[in-house]
């Protein structure tokens, strides 16, 4: 088995992920070694050994793959792209739901351990930014325009805000994954009116939000200290639901805006996130939402930007 002699990058993601394939390959251009692995393959094809309390240092131990070994105390980033945790089918429900937990909280544990590590981005932080009323709030003290929005399980309250603007959509305030009649169902920001709203609104909070009368999207990237923005064109009122009708374009950030985004991922304690932003009719630029882990992959044959290499450079240490 191979133990990498240069600090190697750990890469945390699902078996099928283009995007992590794509940091890889420029971590590879930077002759960076890279251990990959899916928390799914704990078992045979994923191992984890954590020692604490030793004279030789806080952490010592060793993830470990068909392949590859990495020391924990010589890794030098964490790229947690898009892990999948185990669900162990083959299990009774509640040993399923034991070793699950056992899984999160003994690999995860020992790979948080690694705190003191650069992370891209920490799953921690992660989850704390992954609040849409704390992102809007957020938003709002940076400078940034946020468009009307409740979040409210009272119906009253709902129709009141709806009835007093034009156009209302509704959003999940977290993508989770949902199937009706076993046909998946994908949240989009979808149009709702006064007349949809009845007490099933009880259940749990909604987010509702005004409709912004936009000309494009903007897909914004920042990687440590880089900014890559990306103007999306489509006439759609959310993009996601057709790609091959969008358009895109290059564009640069007004300094105040890019200080705004700069500051929120600081303030998440974030490497990396994708930010959207509505652009109205006159150029001004409106909050939407940031996704601490959103897709970029696909805009970068678009556009030419090199984004999986400032990934890769950030991770191998040698970003500005």
């Amino acid at each position: 088995m191979a133990v990498t002699e240069k600090r190697p990058v750990l890469v945390a993601t699902e078996a099928d992920d283009i995007t992590a394939d794509m940091v890889i390959t420029e971590l590879n251009r930077l002759d960076v070694p890279v251990v990959r692995f899916d928390p799914a393959d704990i078992g045979a094809d994923l191992t984890v050994s954590a020692r604490f309390g030793t004279c030789l240092a806080p952490l010592a131990g060793q993830v470990r793959t068909p392949s590859k070994t990495a020391g924990l105390a010589h890794v030098r980033a964490v790229y947690w792209r898009r892990p999948i945790w185990p669900t162990f089918p083959s299990l009774s429900q509640d040993d399923a739901q034991f070793a699950a937990a056992q899984v999160r909280y003994g690999l995860g544990g020992a790979l948080y351990a690694m705190e003191r590590l650069l992370w891209v981005n920490h799953p921690l932080r992660v989850a704390a930014a992954d609040y849409k009323p704390a992102q809007l709030a957020t938003a709002q003290r940076l400078g940034l325009t946020v468009p009307p929005t409740l979040v409210t399980n009272d119906p009253d309250d709902a129709r009141e805000f709806i009835s007093a603007h034009d156009r209302m959509i509704y959003k999940t305030l977290r993508w989770t994954p949902y199937w009706r009649d076993g046909v998946p169902v994908t949240g989009w920001a979808d149009p709702v009116t006064v007349d949809e709203i009845d007490e099933s609104l009880r259940v749990a909070p909604h987010l509702f939000q005004a409709v912004v009368a936009k000309v494009a999207d903007l897909r914004v990237l920042i990687v440590g200290r880089q900014v890559f923005t990306v103007r999306i064109t489509s006439g759609l009122l959310d993009w996601r639901k057709d790609y091959s009708a969008l358009s895109y374009s290059v564009v640069d950030l007004p300094r105040a805006v890019e200080k705004a985004l700069q500051a929120c991922l600081d303030h998440y304690g974030l490497r990396s996130g994708s930010f959207d932003l509505a652009e109205d009719q006159k150029g001004g630029l409106w909050w939407l939402e940031l996704n601490p882990n959103g897709q970029w992959g696909w805009l970068e044959p678009h556009t030419g930007l090199h984004m999986s290499a400032a990934f890769a450079a950030l991770l191998a240490g040698e970003s500005p």
